[in-house]
């Protein structure tokens, strides 16, 4: 901890800039990230029975997600899946749990369903809208899926009770366009991939979190950017472990600003798991 306190200091930093821990203070704006977040608001306007949101591992999507839910009016009752398990089919379980339900037997999903619906509709009844968001949504089985389309067909007349948001890596995707899933995948009326980010975006990725630590968004050199955007692919959880280690080599040389040379030197030590060897082997 001392360390710590000594690597915020030399920096001017009042946190640390790159935790891995998802922060939706440190959420970085970029065009995709405003598009990702317009969609979900679109997809919850709009009723939609099914919105998709899928990106690369740490691109951003749970940070995102938690922004979008702290924006949401009280009249939205948000029922939360964090990981679902991969191969376990007890999704109905799950989103009884989710939204507070008791009563129902661990073993009867006809039982769990039939709660669900009573609670969707009394929901509705109080003019309260339901979402229910699952993440690393990636990991449901087909029969999981299944299970959520018909969760999705429970309806007052005309007007459907539950709102599904789906978020997880690009395999979802896949999964969803399957031809046996082909129903499912006529429920998304909504959907958006964020990809990874370029070398501007990195640079503008860096330079905020910065800011948002209360340090100087110059910390990092342009170059040293550039060579972060090669050795990550602009993949921002990579992002954040290299520029966290950049940061405690520079403290540790007494560097006042984060250049290329620094960067290289940690990957050259392979401290950077992450990094391959076509990126070790490149000029670093």
């Amino acid at each position: 901890m001392q360390a710590l306190s000594y690597y915020l200091d030399h920096f001017g930093l009042k946190e640390r800039p790159f935790s891995l821990t998802p922060d939706p203070e440190f959420l970085f704006w970029s065009p995709e990230h405003r598009g990702a977040l317009a969609m979900l608001e679109y997809g919850l306007s709009t009723h939609a029975p099914i919105t998709l949101l899928t990106g690369e591992i740490g691109a951003g999507k749970t940070t995102l997600m938690h922004h979008f839910i702290d924006s949401l009016d009280e009249d939205v009752t948000i029922g939360l899946i964090s990981n679902p398990r991969p191969g376990v089919n007890d999704i109905l379980r799950r989103v009884c749990a989710a939204l507070g339900l008791k009563g129902a037997s661990a073993d009867d999903s006809a039982d769990q369903f039939g709660l669900v619906q009573d609670y969707l509709l009394e929901e509705h009844h109080h003019q309260r809208s339901v979402l229910l968001i699952i993440d690393e949504a990636q990991n449901l089985t087909r029969e999981a899926l299944e299970d959520l389309r018909m969760l999705t067909n429970i309806n007052a007349g005309k007007e459907e009770v539950l709102q599904l948001l789906l978020v997880g890596q690009p395999e979802l995707r896949d999964m969803v366009r399957r031809p046996d899933l082909v129903q499912f995948a006529q429920r998304i009326a909504a959907s958006y991939h964020i990809p990874r980010l370029g070398v501007e975006g990195v640079a503008g990725y860096i330079a905020a979190r910065l800011r948002a630590a209360g340090g100087s968004a110059g910390i990092f050199s342009r170059q040293a950017a550039e060579l972060i955007h090669h050795a990550t692919g602009g993949t921002p959880r990579l992002i954040n472990q290299l520029c966290d280690l950049a940061l405690t080599y520079a403290y540790a040389e007494g560097a006042t600003v984060v250049k290329r040379a620094t960067v290289a030197a940690v990957l050259r030590d392979g401290v950077f798991f992450a990094a391959g060897r076509e990126v070790l082997g490149d000029g670093v």
